[in-house]
This record gives structure tokens, sequence and C-alpha cells, in this order.
């Protein structure tokens, strides 16, 4: 009997490197999910089929639809994959660990808050020792840096997406002084927030 036709298709999901390396570190480079073995497995073959078919004939919103499908459809895969496996690290692992993910929790929902080990210990229902070594173990870095590392992918996206001044975005990613601020970013990013910012818009006013 003749084989049917293999269809491949190809899409891509753009973020900050920072954000990325904090999200998807521990993930293996192919991720294989059966639409088969998945209670979501009509539901993303119905999709991928959507997107090429509004890919094929684009109607005004469709590259806005086939961004927020593409995102849905990753989340949707890392989901699986978290199902399927088990002794990963990184952040999707740490996020299905008790103490491990009720710290992150804690951190996302107040990322200004002067935290504290011992604070955020409490908030995660553990010892600061236990919550140092699980997160560490998952994330691969302590608390208190996983947290200026969010800080400053925060800080990242208010410099690209807005004019916000930098006395500002300091203050909205909790740094009440300017200097500490922009000493972390620059850590962080290799340049000064202002340069940083005069770089990316740049980049972005020559872009096709």
């Amino acid at each position: 009997a003749a084989m049917a036709p293999t269809r491949i298709v190809c899409g891509y999901l753009a973020c900050d490197t920072r954000l990325a390396r904090l999200l998807l570190n521990g993930l293996p480079p192919l991720v294989r999910v059966s639409l088969r073995d998945s209670g979501a497995g009509p539901w993303l073959e119905s999709s991928v089929g959507y997107a090429l078919a509004e890919a094929k004939s684009p109607r005004p919103g469709s590259a806005g639809l086939l961004a927020k499908l593409a995102e849905l459809l990753f989340i949707e895969v890392l989901r699986q994959y978290a199902h399927q496996s088990g002794n990963h690290t990184g952040w999707l692992a740490a996020l299905g660990d008790r103490v491990v993910g009720r710290a992150l929790d804690a951190l996302h929902r107040r990322p200004c808050h002067e935290w504290t080990l011992a604070e955020l210990a409490r908030a995660a229902g553990a010892s600061r020792s236990v919550l140092a070594e699980r997160f560490a173990q998952l994330v691969g870095t302590s608390p208190m840096q996983y947290l200026t590392q969010w800080r400053m992918v925060m800080a990242a996206n208010l410099l690209r997406c807005s004019s916000t001044p930098l006395a500002r975005v300091a203050e909205e990613v909790g740094y009440q002084n300017d200097t500490s601020f922009s000493r972390a970013f620059r850590r962080e990013y290799g340049l000064p927030p202002a340069a940083w910012r005069r770089n990316v818009l740049a980049h972005a006013a020559i872009a096709p």
C-alpha cells in the first residue's frame, strides 16, 4: 500500500534570550508529543489545521491570531511534556515542585518586594536551607539571583516596548536607586539601560 504523504509544518516563537534561558532551561532540544496519546490531541490537530488555513488565506487580524495560537500550542506542548516526563529539571519542573513552585509564585506575584530568603522560605512553607537546595537543584540558581534576573527581563521589556523614564522603570522592577538598577542591568545585558534602549530602538528602526 502507498504511504500517506508527510507534511512538515514549521513555525517559531521569539522572546528575549534571557527569558528563554530562565523558562526553557532543562528542556530537551526536541519535544515529541503524540496526538493520539493526548487528551488534547484533537484540539492540537484541529488548531494546526486552522493555523494552516489562516496562513494560506490571511484575513484582517490573521497575524495576531496566529501569534496567539502559536503561544497556546506551545503551552499545551509543554504541559504534555511535563505530564509525560519524569525527573526533569528547569523552570517547568520547578513549577510542579511544592516548595519551589510556591516560591516562584511569590516572586512572580511581587517582584518589586524586598524579599529575603527567610521571608520567601516562609511563603514556600519550607526552611531556608530546603528552599535554597531545591531551588538550586531545579532552577539552577539561587532564589535571589533568579529574582534579579526576572526583574531585568521585566526592565528590558519596559525599555523595549515603552517610553517609560529610566527612574520609573527602576522603580517598577523593585529598585529605588537608579545607580543600583543601572549596575544590575549592565551586569545582565552588557550595557547601561539608556544605551541598551537606544541600541534596541535603532535596530528596530532598520529592521525589514
